[in-house]
Order: C-alpha cells, then sequence, then structure tokens
C-alpha cells in the first residue's frame, strides 16, 4: 500500500492521480556560483564573488530525486503507468509542489531515472533539475488559499488595488532572491526607494534599480491614484 503522501507535478498529484506513495526525497541546497582570481606572488587565490556579482550570490541549479512507493501490479500494468507517466514529464518544465511545503514550489524538468527504478521492489524514482530557488505559490496579485498558509513562515502579501492619495508607504518584506517587483499604475506617480526617485507612467512599470532584498522593502508612493505591486519570494 502507497504512503499517505505525495507530491503536486505540474497538474497531476502523484499519489491521487498516479497511486504513487512518496517515501524519499534528495534535494540539497544549490551550489554558489564563485569567481576566484589567481594572484601571482601569492599564496592562494582571491575571492572576488561579491565584487562580480554586485553582492548577491548566484546559484546553479539543484539536483532533485523523488523516490516513491508503487502499488502491486502485472507488468502489463506497470509499463502503461511508465509511459503515462513519461509522456506527462519528459521534456516539459513543471512547478513541483511538496505535501509538506505546500506555500513554495520549485520549476525545472523532470524524468524517470530508469537506473535507480525498480519494479520487484516496487519502487519507482523520478529526478531532474530545478531552479536553485523554491518560489511562494502565490504572488501577491493572487488570491491566497488558506488551507495551506503556515501562520509560522507564510507572508500576508496585500499589494493590490492601494489607493494612493497624496503620498503612501508601503513596506515589502522580502526573501532571499533579489526581485525586480512590476508595478502597475493607473496613472503616473513617483515612487522613492533607496532615497531615490523614480518616475511611473500609467500601466506597468519595471524600475531596474528597485531590487527587493531580503528584509523589509520601503516603497514610498506620491501622486494620486491606484497601484498594485506584483511580487513574488523566492527562498532557498
Amino acid at each position: 500500500m502507497p504512503g499517505t503522501l505525495g507530491v503536486t507535478i505540474g497538474e497531476k498529484h502523484t499519489l491521487k492521480d498516479w497511486n504513487l506513495g512518496w517515501t524519499a526525497i534528495t534535494l540539497g541546497f544549490p551550489e554558489p556560483k564563485t569567481y576566484e582570481q589567481d594572484v601571482p606572488g601569492a599564496d592562494g587565490t582571491l575571492d572576488i564573488t561579491e565584487a562580480v556579482t554586485g553582492g548577491d550570490v548566484k546559484y546553479k541549479n539543484r539536483n532533485i530525486s523523488l523516490e516513491f512507493e508503487t502499488p502491486d501490479e502485472d507488468f502489463f500494468q506497470w509499463g502503461m503507468c511508465i509511459s503515462e507517466i513519461a509522456n506527462y514529464l519528459v521534456g516539459k518544465r513543471v512547478k513541483i509542489i511538496f505535501d509538506t511545503d505546500p506555500s513554495f514550489y520549485y520549476i525545472g524538468r523532470l524524468t524517470i531515472d530508469v537506473e535507480k527504478t525498480d519494479r520487484v521492489n516496487g519502487k519507482l524514482v523520478i529526478s531532474g533539475d530545478v531552479d536553485p530557488y523554491k518560489y511562494e505559490r502565490y504572488s501577491s496579485l493572487e488570491d491566497w488559499k488558506w488551507d495551506t498558509f503556515n501562520f509560522e513562515t507564510d507572508i500576508i502579501r496585500e499589494y493590490k488595488d492601494i489607493k494612493v492619495d497624496g503620498e503612501y508607504q508601503l513596506c515589502i518584506s522580502g526573501r532571499r532572491k533579489r526581485v525586480i517587483p512590476v508595478i502597475e499604475c493607473n496613472t503616473a506617480m513617483k515612487v522613492s526607494y533607496n532615497d531615490t526617485e523614480y518616475s511611473l507612467l500609467a500601466g506597468r512599470n519595471k524600475v531596474f534599480n528597485i531590487w527587493l532584498t531580503e528584509g523589509d522593502n520601503i516603497l514610498t508612493f506620491k501622486g494620486t491614484g491606484v497601484i498594485s505591486i506584483d511580487y513574488r519570494g523566492g527562498s532557498l
């Protein structure tokens, strides 16, 4: 009998749709992209990673491996199941949501690991390559589903249809991944960030000098109208 936990891959849930109970996961933290300079006449090397990346370390993709317990099936049914999953997965970039961490998703490409999959012992392994960050399941402009909300780790983001009449200050709690938000205005306005003021046009704006970093980010809007800020946090 398969386990009670599963993984949502794209629009499919491994337990509900394929009767595959999730038993193990291998997902390490991503490897940082480091840059070193050999200095003649000196010991070792000079680490210039932060200088090259502007202080924000970048990461390589993660490898992921998901192990599932399979139901008792004959070899004909097994072959049909493997073919169905392969047709659904292989070559596609999909969202991956664990039942144990429903507030975030990973995204990448998966396939059936034929070397580790073992029909005799009832084991199927899906592996692949995913982005270094896991992303908040809902952006600040999407409706929340409170049945998956974690009051200890999740952040309520109410950045939609904010009325500005003169001046409005908004604090956005950023996660580890640096993000340039999309600011939507129904009229032209001004926004200040880190003591610098920028002009916003009516419509969608992306100010490339506004990088929301980990911690509190203060945006001050000036004008009259309605704004919405599209932000999705990323965490390691």
